[in-house]
């Protein structure tokens, strides 16, 4: 039984990230309880496109909507996440994804180094680039308000509930709007007053609420009106149809990535990549999947997505069970499910692997698991599998760097790990230590130099697919948490 698993790593000899990382601990009574992960990471702000590059790692902060970024049945989607996903392939690295749930913080983070980029439909503003630069423009909108439909009006001419609506800025004196404080759209209130001449009762809302939330307060009365973007609007009017979103307050604004003012090099990166980028039917293709395709809306509504449910996949529950019975984050399970068969049961591989934990069919049988054992069966065995790999690595002093090195022997097999742990040792390198360390000459044992050498005794294998299979799992279990974190 794992008791407490923790994480010390160190990415750069000049950065240094801390990431403690508790699955179980134990009460004053003694009975082992789960407990959530708490990371932290001390980066320099001045990180830029360099330390990105040998980091191999883009770090961005957005927020938990379908402009921005969501999860739909463990996978990823957004349309600007979409965008920076091109881009983190452009220029070689991973892309990591922390939802920030209050973004009234998401500038001092970002200048903090919790991340490199800000992607949460951020209007570009006098008093935001005093405070960080923006990116090339990816959109323009204009700010719209928000209102609800007349009763009955699915019953009624168009003309006759028309004429119940604001249709001019003018008609806003004294009416009640409910709008984020720190938005551009407040600003633009403000100054609507002045240019009125009268009053407009605003009402702050905090930064973590998105505007997909406040849309849904309109829909069902709790509130009358609120602005947000246009191209929020009409992403979210086709599930509200209730909502009118016609009229512009605003002339048309710029949407940009934010990035810190202490990161130029990346800046004139993304720059250079997006004025190319922004050309292209793949650009295209992603706006019009998430303002026009109704089907995209859906899943950012389901159950199964990160904004309105809670759910990862259909078998969440299996999987909090089971993990609960061995001790280990669920999140981190269901990472490695999306993994290996993204959550499909009956999955197969060119190989013959089978099922939602991928097992090979000379290995599942000693597991007890079958191509059609149920869900649970499947889970069971393959959490038995990872402890037994865990179990393989004594030797590793970190309880987190163990549990790379038994997620490498899972999808590689142990040999060809121990051949890149001797390779490590050779060459200068931790061999009880994965990250940067013995990762290195896993991915390495695809090159003749490394698999010839004497130190080797299993030859060839596709290093980067073992590379690669541990960095997702923890990129998207640490996105797991953020989206979904641990009930109280």
């Amino acid at each position: 039984m794992i008791k407490k698993l923790t994480l010390f790593t160190s990415i750069l000899p000049c950065i240094t990230v801390l990431l403690f990382i508790t699955f179980s601990c134990q009460n004053t009574k003694g009975k082992e309880n789960k407990q959530d992960v708490v990371g932290r990471t001390d980066l320099k702000k001045q990180k830029d496109l360099g330390e990105i590059l040998k980091d191999n790692k883009l770090t961005i902060l957005a927020e938990n909507s379908a402009t921005s970024y969501f999860i739909y049945r463990g996978h990823k989607m957004g349309l600007e996440y979409e965008i920076l996903n091109e881009f983190a392939k452009e220029i070689g690295v991973k892309l990591e994804i922390k939802i920030v749930p209050d973004l009234d913080n998401i500038i001092s983070r970002l200048n903090n180094g919790d991340g490199d980029i800000i992607a949460c439909n951020y209007t570009i503003t006098k008093e935001r680039r005093n405070q960080i630069d923006f990116s090339k423009p990816i959109m323009r909108t204009s700010q719209v308000l928000v209102q609800r439909k007349p009763e009955g009006w699915q019953n009624s001419r168009r003309s006759t509930w028309e004429n119940k609506l604001i249709s001019d800025p003018a008609q806003l004196s004294r009416k009640t709007i409910h709008v984020w404080k720190n938005s551009s759209y407040y600003d633009r209130l403000v100054n609507l007053q002045n240019e009125l001449g009268d009053t407009i009762i605003l009402k702050p809302l905090e930064g973590n609420i998105i505007p997909e939330d406040v849309i849904d307060m309109v829909s069902k009365g709790f509130i009358d009106y609120t602005v947000v973007d246009e191209n929020v609007a009409q992403i979210n009017k086709r599930y509200y149809p209730n909502v009118d979103t016609e009229l512009e307050l605003s002339v048309k604004q710029r949407i940009a990535f934010g990035i810190r003012k202490q990161s130029p090099l990346l800046r004139k990166r993304l720059d250079a990549w997006l004025e190319e980028f922004m050309k292209t039917s793949t650009f295209n293709y992603i706006k019009y999947k998430y303002l026009k395709n109704t089907a995209n809306v859906s899943k950012s509504k389901s159950e199964y997505s990160s904004i309105r449910g809670s759910k990862i996949s259909p078998y969440d529950d299996i999987i909090k069970e089971v993990s609960d019975r061995y001790d280990w984050d669920w999140r981190l399970i269901a990472a490695l499910i999306y993994q290996e068969s993204k959550f499909q049961l009956t999955e197969e591989s060119w190989a013959g692997a089978y099922g939602l934990m991928q097992f090979m069919p000379t290995i599942g049988p000693t597991f007890d698991v079958y191509p059609d054992s149920p869900p649970a069966v499947q889970i069971d065995g393959g959490i038995r599998k990872i402890i037994k790999n865990y179990n393989e690595w004594k030797t590793i002093p970190d309880s987190i760097q163990r549990i790379k090195f038994a997620f490498g022997t899972y999808n590689a097999g142990i040999a060809h790990v121990l051949d890149a742990q001797r390779l490590a040792k050779k060459y200068g390198k931790d061999p009880l230590i994965w990250d940067d360390n013995v990762e290195v000459y896993i991915k390495n044992l695809s090159n003749p130099k490394y698999y010839h050498d004497p130190v080797c005794y299993y030859g060839y294998m596709r290093g980067s697919e073992t590379y690669n299979y541990v960095r997702s799992i923890f990129i998207r279990y640490t996105e797991y948490k953020t989206a979904f974190p641990l009930e109280s």
